[in-house]
């Protein structure tokens, strides 16, 4: 049982790396005060530039660079509808996710047919990584992954004891303040939501080219948006977006994992359930935060989804 435990675990933090690059990118755009339901697509051009780059450099680092740049200016694209021409947010962002999904579908369709390109190589920390338990959980991953474990705690110290940190919290929570004191709201916001961009577009690549090194149309399967409920779970802090996503993560292997039982590989329909318990602990999370003012509590920026510009505070 320890043993499967450990294989669980593993699994959940390797695979959870990538729907956690995109939530902590969504986590930032949304304590600026943007929402961007276009993440979902913005993976999916991430993971097929990623691999499409990869496919003709040799090289899956410059594939990261250029997911990670086609991410962001994705992201700039929403930016400047939501921002700039104060279009609705949601509108922008779910146009953003049919956007992507159309792209990748049709620009990846000569990458369908390529079955083998370089990945991101696995590297087992000396020494650490023959820790019993811990060893396979924390340093036996690929370099992604320990990206990953850095991420996290800089993302955090530049939230909490930053002054770049307080002004991001500032713009997020009311904007007009944040203009009296001489904060570029709007330059800000458009930084943030690139730079969420930029997480996304390395999530979708780190599925493409770590995790599954392949390209199919839809290969993020619902990830983008399990990003946007989990900024949510986490109450937009970094840390809890951390433990959720490798807890999805881990339920996502989990019916791969529990085929090594003999009871559960002879009774598929068991297998379909626990498929579903990520996506089902993501409506719940998201729906327990949406009744009434919970998600105010929950720690929600008071001007999130609102378009902030200078007229509107002098009027």
């Amino acid at each position: 049982m320890i043993a499967f435990l450990t294989a669980v675990l593993a699994s959940g933090v390797r695979t959870g790396t990538s729907v956690l690059f995109a939530t902590l990118g969504e986590l930032f755009t949304e304590r600026a005060g943007v929402l961007n339901l276009g993440v979902e697509g913005m993976m999916l051009m991430g993971a097929m530039t990623g691999f499409g780059v990869t496919w003709l450099t040799g090289n899956p680092w410059l594939g990261i660079l250029a997911a990670m740049v086609v991410g962001g200016m994705m992201a700039l694209l929403h930016a400047f509808v939501a921002l700039v021409l104060r279009a609705e947010q949601v509108v922008s962002g779910l146009a953003l996710t049919f956007l992507g999904s159309g792209l990748s579908a049709v620009l990846g369709s000569p990458l369908v047919e390529v079955r083998q390109v370089d990945r991101i190589p696995t590297w087992p920390v000396p020494f650490l990584s023959q820790i019993p338990v811990l060893g396979p959980i924390l340093f036996d991953h690929n370099f992604l992954v320990y990206i990953g474990f850095l991420l996290v705690p800089l993302c955090w110290f530049w939230i909490y004891r930053t002054r770049q940190g307080l002004e991001l919290r500032a713009i997020g929570e009311n904007p007009a303040a944040a203009d009296v004191q001489g904060i570029k709201v709007m330059r800000q916001r458009i930084l943030y939501v690139a730079f969420g961009g930029v997480l996304a577009g390395l999530g979708g690549a780190t599925l493409s080219l770590a995790l599954t090194p392949t390209w199919v149309e839809g290969l993020i399967s619902g990830q983008g948006w399990v990003a946007v409920g989990l900024v949510i779970f986490a109450g937009w802090d970094p840390i809890r977006a951390m433990f959720g996503s490798y807890l999805f993560g881990a339920l996502r292997r989990l019916p791969i994992d529990l085929q090594n039982f003999a009871r559960f590989r002879a009774n598929p329909s068991i297998g379909y359930f626990t498929g579903m318990l990520p996506y089902l602990f993501t409506i719940v999370a998201l729906l327990t935060v949406s009744i009434g003012d919970i998600g105010r509590r929950w720690g929600a920026p008071a001007a999130l989804g609102r378009a902030y510009v200078r007229e509107d505070r002098d009027a």
